[in-house]
């Protein structure tokens, strides 16, 4: 069986570093494809691997079957061997990256060192992502540094969204807490509701959401709180206590502290009067209303 390769590779410069996140490089590869490693980079690189099996080591040996749809972390400083099976090969897309975004990529859960075989739900987001990678790829493009490392953002998202151990509708202790975020329940309240632990629930929030439950549900209350003070005259006291604050006071420090400027100041900044109030339905940017004479 014969195998087809395609890539790009880049040399980004240290300003483009600054902007987080840089592509190094790029491929499109499917087929009986030669083994790769065993090996070591000083990079990470996402093996997305859209179907077909093959099989992986990593530091402690073991081969490990992988079937696609799977995703292969590769991170800088750890050993690793993998390759398609001969008989039945694989259709693969990688892409090389880094840059200092990666820590918090990693602290945040979208990267997972500890896990390097990933199964995916579906690769279609993550393709398209590398597609753009791809079209941006072309010789001579000026763009090239920044549009790549836009869709490399694009693509840890997409991966994230795509694994297999996340719903297609997301995680549904996290619907639950975005559902009762405004209720005032403290965060060992809103586990005992879902049957869990707070040590339960901070791992699960964790590993779904990449942050503690306190800071999901803070979110949630603050970006509802903002869209009332941009939107309503209700006084700040009233704003509060719809986004789960009894405490005036507490709440605007604590949206000083987390927003960089008071409830008030925000509202002088943001206010947006509109008569009948805001839209709840989310327009379409490919299908906007049109605008009457």
């Amino acid at each position: 069986m014969t195998y087809h390769t395609w890539m790009r590779f880049f040399t980004p410069s240290p300003l483009h570093h600054r902007l987080g996140l840089v592509c190094l490089g790029v491929g499109l590869q499917h087929g009986a494809l030669p083994t790769v490693g065993p090996r070591t980079l000083d990079h990470h690189v996402a093996v997305i691997v859209n179907s077909g099996t093959g099989w992986f080591k990593g530091p402690d040996g073991r081969r490990t079957p992988v079937t696609g749809p799977s995703l292969i972390w590769l991170t800088p400083g750890t050993p690793h061997h993998y390759g398609a099976d001969p008989g039945t090969g694989w259709d693969e897309s990688f892409v090389d990256f880094t840059g200092p975004a990666t820590a918090t990529y990693t602290e945040l859960g979208y990267i997972e060192p500890e896990r390097p075989l990933v199964p995916l739900a579906d690769t279609a987001a993550p393709r398209a992502a590398v597609g753009r990678i791809v079209r941006a790829a072309r010789r001579g493009n000026p763009l090239l540094e920044v549009e790549t490392g836009a869709a490399v953002h694009e693509l840890l998202v997409s991966l994230r969204r795509a694994r297999a151990d996340i719903g297609p509708d997301g995680d549904p202790v996290l619907q639950a807490l975005a559902r009762d975020a405004y209720q005032p329940l403290t965060v060992a309240q809103h586990a005992s509701r879902h049957g869990m632990t707070p040590a339960e629930l901070r791992t699960a929030v964790r590993r779904g959401a990449g942050c503690s439950p306190k800071d999901y549900l803070l979110g949630i209350r603050l970006g509802r709180a903002k869209e009332l003070l941009a939107a309503t005259d209700l006084p700040v006291a009233a704003v509060a206590r719809r986004v789960g604050y009894d405490d005036p006071a507490y709440f605007s420090r604590l949206f000083a502290r987390r927003v960089g400027t008071a409830p008030v100041r925000f509202r002088e900044q943001q206010g947006r009067s509109v008569p009948g109030g805001w839209s709840d339905r989310v327009p379409d940017p490919d299908d906007p209303p049109t605008i009457g004479p």
